[in-house]
């Protein structure tokens, strides 16, 4: 007998046109399993290969992850080594423009102190001489002769 395949299970029917015998399961007896052993045997090496590209994926996606945490662990360590010349640089930076920040407030404050010597070596003849008179005047008047003079008045000056 030749072996059975998947049309096997249909009776050979009449052509179309009016009512014949109906096309029914002639070799049901095996039952489905049978029937379908073979298309199932047909699909296991593509099933275990699938199986094996699954795992290897898998065990590249480990060492991949792993790859990448010890890359990251690195990075960090290295980050931890380079902060402290990260945080040197800045803070000499910070010394630097604090330094530059201070001698520029002493500038200033050495001019405007230059200023007020400037000005103030501009008053004092005026001034002695405004007291220098009203002591003279004081002292060949007597005093209390120019009270009511508000020029005389050593408190305006």
């Amino acid at each position: 007998m030749a072996r059975p395949t998947i049309l096997d299970r249909f009776r050979p029917v009449g052509a179309p046109g009016p009512s014949g015998p109906a096309g029914v399961p002639s070799a049901d007896h095996e039952g489905t399993d049978a029937e379908l052993l073979p298309v199932f045997a047909a699909l296991k090496p593509d099933v275990d290969a699938a199986r094996q590209q699954t795992e290897d994926a898998a065990g590249q996606a480990r060492r991949q992850l792993a790859e990448a945490r010890r890359q990251a662990d690195a990075e960090v360590s290295q980050a931890r080594l380079d902060s402290g010349a990260v945080r040197a640089k800045a803070a000499e930076e910070v010394t630097q423009q604090a330094a530059a920040r201070e001698k520029e407030l002493l500038t200033q404050a050495q001019n405007r102190a230059e200023q007020i010597r400037g000005a103030a070596r501009g008053r004092i003849p005026r001034l002695a001489a405004e007291i220098a008179g009203s002591i003279v005047s004081e002292y060949l008047d007597g005093p209390g002769s120019h009270a009511g003079n508000p020029e005389h008045r050593t408190e305006n000056l």
